[in-house]
């Protein structure tokens, strides 16, 4: 394997996250038969929750976003005390399910599940109240939809769509804007999406797919609208706009204005 190969599979959160926690179990061993040594002997939990930490404080290291530092931490530490309480096998397989179910994107796209803070939402809301209605809105990953039913109330006279297709996400999406007239939810790869059909496309993915997305919508979004990024640039092209957010993760909100398509 390459070193740029190596380098796409590490962009993989779940990958990360399996090396955070043999790189924690490792030195965990280490540490312990080195306590042993003294001799100072440790419980079999603290040992777990030692590993968890130290699993965590690597995730972070390798930049896994705050709900896989908490898998990190609790995954070994969880597995002792369902293994005392000698609960059945198949909550092992429903719990590795519902992962599976929640982060399929991570998997396929290599998009984590990132949600909008409410900072997010306040600045969105200022960017599409500064448009004339009516609004065509498409949110490429829309997530559990928090968002996105925020603006479809904030703003009755728009259109908005979510694109989403990790199971779990995608049901839990399309049941809470069930009643809402002017938000939909798709299931569908954001890569099926015509963004021609958008005045505004929003998106909160990781840098990985951005450069393919500045080609398609460079390709396909129409003159004056709006292409906007949550924390992830497009390597090589200045954002026209950039709003701060500084919560948590996130960081600013980047807008491109399209120019539409060339006349060659």
């Amino acid at each position: 394997m390459t070193a740029g190969e190596e380098r796409a599979v590490l962009r993989l959160p779940l990958l990360r996250a399996l090396l955070a926690q043999g790189l924690a179990l490792a030195l965990v061993v280490v540490l312990v038969y080195l306590l042993a040594l003294l001799p100072w002997r440790m419980s079999l939990f603290s040992v777990a929750l030692l590993q968890g930490v130290v699993a965590a404080g690597i995730g972070w290291r390798l930049g896994l976003s705050r709900w896989w530092l908490w898998i990190n931490l609790a995954f070994l530490p969880a597995l002792l005390v369902m293994q005392r309480a000698d609960l059945p096998a198949w909550l092992f397989l429903l719990g590795f399910v519902l992962l599976l179910l929640v982060n399929w994107n991570s998997l396929r796209e290599q998009v984590p599940l990132y949600l909008s803070g409410r900072k997010a939402q306040q600045r969105l809301q200022q960017c599409l109240s500064e448009r004339e209605p009516p609004l065509r809105f498409v949110d490429l990953g829309c997530g559990t939809a928090g968002t996105l039913l925020q603006l479809a109330r904030r703003f009755p006279r728009g259109q908005f769509v979510g694109v989403e297709t990790a199971p779990l996400l995608f049901a839990f999406a399309w049941l809470r804007c069930l009643l809402q007239e002017n938000c939909s939810i798709r299931y569908r790869s954001l890569w099926q999406v015509e963004l021609g059909d958008f005045d505004v496309v929003y998106c909160f993915l990781s840098p990985v797919p951005m450069p393919r997305l500045w080609a398609k919508a460079h390709v396909e979004m129409h003159a004056n609208s709006w292409l906007i990024s949550n924390t992830f640039e497009i390597p090589g092209v200045p954002a026209d706009r950039e709003l701060e957010i500084n919560e948590g993760r996130q960081t600013s909100l980047f807008l491109w204005r399209m120019k539409g398509h060339e006349i060659r």
